[in-house]
Parts: C-alpha cells; sequence; structure tokens
C-alpha cells in the first residue's frame, strides 16, 4: 500500500468528520426542525444548529469544539498491514489538530497533562477486524465528552424511576432504553442519538452499543423484535418533553439503532451509548493497494445545507429584537436580579472561559483576572496561532456545566462573578447561590461551535495556560453572544422543571408492551 496516499487518505476522513455532518443525520435534524413548533426555545435552538452546521460547511471548520475520543473502526482484507493503517491514521490525527481541525484533547491521567496533539496512550481507538472483501472500509465517529458521561449501562433485573421493575425480557429492555432518554436531558445536547447493546458483559455491551452508531440511522433493523423495539422508541422518547437543548420541546430523540449478542446466565445487561445531535460519524472505503479513497459512506441522497431556510430565519429573528435583553459586563446585581427565566440574552464586551481544571485551581488560588461582575464561560475552544503570535478561535461552543456544581457556587460568590454560560444545566447548590448572591446560568446552544466563534471578535489573553488548550482561561471579547436563562436570582430552573415534567410522562410507559 502507497503509506503516502493512505495518510492523505486519512487525514481526509478526519477533516471531513470533524467539519461535515452526514447526509443521514442532516435529514434527521430537518425533521425535527419541521415538527417543531415556531417561536418556541426549541425552534430558536434548532435555528441555531442548522445555522451551525451551515458555518462549518462554509469554513471547513470544526461543527462542535469537542474532539471527544477519537475511535476508528478498520476492516481490512487479508494480509494488509494493519501497522501501516495504525501509523496513517495517527499521522492524519496528529496533522488535523495542529490545522485546528480537532482539539487537542487527550490527556494523562494521573498527571492532567494535554499531549497537544491528540496522541496518548489508548487515545485514538482503534479497533481492527478482517474480513473477505478486497477494500479496507474504516470508519470514524467523534464522540464528544457531553455526550459520552450520559451514557448508561443497566443490569437487569432493577428498579427504574418512573417506570417501575425491569426484568429480563424484551419488555425490561424497553425501560431500559426509555429511561436512558430521560436520565440524558439536555446534558448530551439532545435531540440526540443512541446506539443500544443488550447481553454481553460490561465492557462487550458498551462496544456493541457503539458499535449501533455506526449503522445509518435510516437503516432498518434486520432482526424483527429488535426493529419494532426501535420503532417503539423512536415514536415514544419524544413523547416526554425534553427537547432540543433540554428547553422542552416536540423531538428529544432524533435516532435509536439496537443491537443484540449472547450472555452468561448470571448477567444481563442492557449498555446505551449516547450521541449529541452533533453526530460526527462518517466512513470510507479505501483501496488496498493504492492508499486512495473509492467511496464515502452515509452520504446517499441529497445535501441539506440549511442555507435559505437559515436565511429566512434571520430575517425573522431581526424582526423580534425588542424582546432580548443586552448585557455588557461587568454586570451589576441589579441587572441580573431583573432577568427571569425563559429570557433570552445577548452580550457584548468581555467574557473568561473556565472548565474542569480552571474551577479546581480558583477554589484554591486566586483568580488571575478581576472577575468581579464579569461572565464565566464553560467553554474548552479550538485555537490556533498566527505567524504574528496572535490567537484565533477556531471553534468555541459550550461544555457540560454539570461537572462543575461541586465548585461554582462558592466561586461566584468569591470572586463576584455574576453569570455562567454552560450546557445542560445545573444543580441545587448552584442554584441556591444564585438567589443567595445575585447570578444567573445562561444555557448556550450545545454543539453550536461555529456559531458562537463567529461570535468572538478578539482572544485579548490567556492565562493558566499550564493547563492545556482547552482548560487555559481565555479573555474573549465577544458581540452578539445569545444564549437563554434557564436558571435564574429568584429560586427557578427550567432545567428541574423540564425533569420533573418528563419524570411524569415517562411514567405512563410502565405498563408492559412487549411479551
Amino acid at each position: 500500500m502507497n503509506l503516502e496516499k493512505l495518510k492523505e487518505s486519512m487525514y481526509q476522513l478526519v477533516v471531513e468528520t470533524s467539519t461535515n455532518l452526514p447526509k443521514d443525520v442532516r435529514r434527521a435534524i430537518q425533521k425535527a426542525k419541521h415538527r417543531e413548533n415556531e417561536g418556541t426555545r426549541a425552534a430558536m435552538s434548532l435555528a441555531t444548529i442548522t445555522n451551525n452546521i451551515q458555518m462549518a460547511d462554509e469554513n471547513v471548520s470544526p461543527i462542535c469544539q469537542d474532539t471527544g475520543l477519537p475511535t476508528f473502526k478498520v476492516k481490512t482484507p487479508v494480509g494488509v498491514n494493519q501497522l501501516e493503517i495504525k501509523e496513517a491514521i495517527y499521522d492524519a490525527i496528529v496533522r488535523a489538530t495542529k490545522d485546528g481541525k480537532l482539539r487537542p484533547n487527550s490527556v494523562d491521567s494521573l498527571t492532567g497533562e494535554n499531549s497537544r496533539d491528540n496522541l496518548g496512550a489508548g487515545t485514538p481507538v482503534i479497533k481492527f477486524e478482517q474480513w473477505e472483501k478486497d477494500y479496507v472500509d474504516v470508519r470514524l465517529i467523534l464522540k464528544g465528552g457531553g455526550c459520552e458521561n450520559k451514557n448508561i449501562q443497566y443490569s437487569l433485573p432493577c428498579e427504574l424511576e418512573g417506570l417501575g421493575r425491569a426484568g429480563r425480557d424484551l419488555d425490561g429492555i424497553r425501560k431500559c432504553i426509555m429511561h436512558s432518554v430521560y436520565q440524558a436531558q439536555g446534558q448530551g445536547c439532545s435531540a440526540g442519538f443512541i446506539g443500544v447493546g443488550i447481553g454481553g458483559d460490561r465492557s462487550s455491551g458498551y462496544d456493541l452499543a457503539k458499535a449501533q452508531l455506526f449503522r445509518s440511522n435510516d437503516d432498518v433493523n434486520p432482526n424483527e423484535s429488535l426493529r419494532q423495539l426501535e420503532e417503539y422508541v423512536m415514536e415514544h422518547a419524544n413523547e416526554l418533553g425534553i427537547g432540543t437543548m433540554g428547553f422542552g420541546g416536540e423531538t428529544t430523540l432524533l435516532g435509536c439503532k439496537v443491537g443484540v449478542m449472547n450472555r452468561i446466565p448470571a448477567s444481563f445487561f442492557v449498555s446505551v451509548a449516547y450521541n449529541c445531535w452533533a453526530f460526527r460519524r462518517l466512513g470510507v472505503s479505501v483501496n488496498p493497494e493504492s492508499g486512495d479513497i473509492q467511496e464515502w459512506f452515509y452520504q446517499d441522497g441529497d445535501l441539506i445545507t440549511f442555507k435559505e431556510e437559515n436565511e429566512a430565519e434571520k430575517q425573522t429573528a431581526a424582526a423580534s429584537e425588542s424582546n432580548v435583553v443586552t448585557l455588557q459586563a461587568p454586570i451589576t446585581e441589579e441587572q441580573i436580579r431583573e432577568l427571569k427565566v425563559g429570557d433570552v440574552v445577548r452580550i457584548n464586551g468581555m467574557m473568561y472561559t473556565g472548565r474542569d481544571a480552571i474551577h479546581k485551581y480558583l477554589s484554591d488560588n486566586d483568580a488571575p483576572i478581576d472577575l468581579n461582575g464579569q461572565i464565566i464561560y464553560h467553554c474548552g475552544p479550538v485555537m490556533l496561532k498566527d505567524e504574528e503570535g496572535t490567537w484565533h478561535v477556531k471553534a468555541a461552543g459550550p461544555t457540560t456545566s454539570i461537572r462543575e456544581e461541586p465548585y461554582q457556587g462558592d466561586i461566584m460568590k468569591r470572586f463576584g462573578i455574576r453569570a455562567v454560560i454552560g450546557k445542560g444545566g445545573m444543580g441545587p447548590k448552584t442554584l441556591a447561590a444564585l438567589k443567595d448572591h445575585g447570578g444567573v446560568y445562561l444555557n448556550a446552544i450545545g454543539g453550536a461551535a461555529q456559531y458562537y466563534a463567529d461570535c468572538i471578535k478578539s482572544v485579548e489573553g490567556v492565562d493558566l495556560m499550564q493547563f492545556g488548550i482547552p482548560e487555559a482561561m481565555w479573555h474573549l471579547k465577544v458581540e452578539g453572544f445569545t444564549a437563554v436563562v434557564t436558571m435564574d436570582s429568584h429560586g427557578n430552573s427550567l432545567h428541574e422543571e423540564v425533569d420533573k415534567s418528563s419524570l411524569e410522562k415517562l411514567s405512563k410507559f410502565k405498563d408492559r408492551v412487549f411479551n
């Protein structure tokens, strides 16, 4: 095999997967968008999502800033050198990271040090399989941490909140899948997709679940029982009312694929791999001699660009500017107290990124800058430095906020922070602090990395670079940065409301369906 050609082919696969949402996923998003009611928070979220997809197409930039853990599934004919394929994949990953198509995302689990090139022990994941066909099949998924953290595994029999007992049968499996959608809420950037693995052990069950995400969203399960199960879940999961970003709405789930394998008598696992709407999964067939790409997978049918409907929605949005509250940092407590859940906020001025490492650091150390009245953005951006040494933001969507729950309220009070931006909401400790201190939580649209990068006009500085690019504190000057108030200073939380209402709706599905 021509190794240089193969390296180029793998680089193309990585770049396309990061920047070009597959056609089957676009069809699912368009269907959801047409189902949603106009003027709702869910409709606004879907409009932002489709705008982001278009921008990623035009800029050839990451759809989402979270590279996740790149996972390759490779099938090779007998006699093909798998070591060369691995070398080509490593080369492509390093090159794509350097070019700003991937965020440096590989972190030493003991030291916390970022490798800065996405290589390291166990990263990327490459799984090889031999087959009798005469071409190399390479598939890649970039599954971000927000949705990865909403994966869940059940051991049957079990008791499920809202659904009661789930037994070791098809109906028990159904309950587990419905519960998996409920528990994800908006933290996995809903509306999402799920892959389900029935059977196996704990590790093979998760492998089987993730393998289902490599199926086309449009395929039909050849197993009749699983086909019926998939159709049931797709019909009824959207009745939970969780909606896009967990804001409530008509669409919570965009796809469900289920696989089954044998198990041992003592164990019965149902494993669920959750994936966000930014379902970055592509594949190619490669000529085993030349290393050239012969065919792209998941790209059947017409390309939906969303361009025309995005233009129409921009005009509609411009006409409703009076409903938007503009904030300029530093923000006063009086301004914060005037905001309430459901308000749409547009931010101009400065904000400062802060993820896991920053929150832990601020819990034990002084802040590198004055944060009084300022905004913390839960974001790990993709950054590139030009020849003059100036940093540029290539992708900058929000990360899942709940990870910062142990720190957030205390840090806001200690440093006088007035607003936090993230996705998926936070818990009771933060909600109590917002009420006591006079703070607000703003939910940005998860996965919309290009949309928010466009709002960032300049990088004014950076602190704590020892934590690596995603975890550093970036000083960002923004204009027109839009988010929704989902937790206010009066003790109200949209996330609590949606969780409670969706649990009530989940309980409607506790009666037996499959015998």
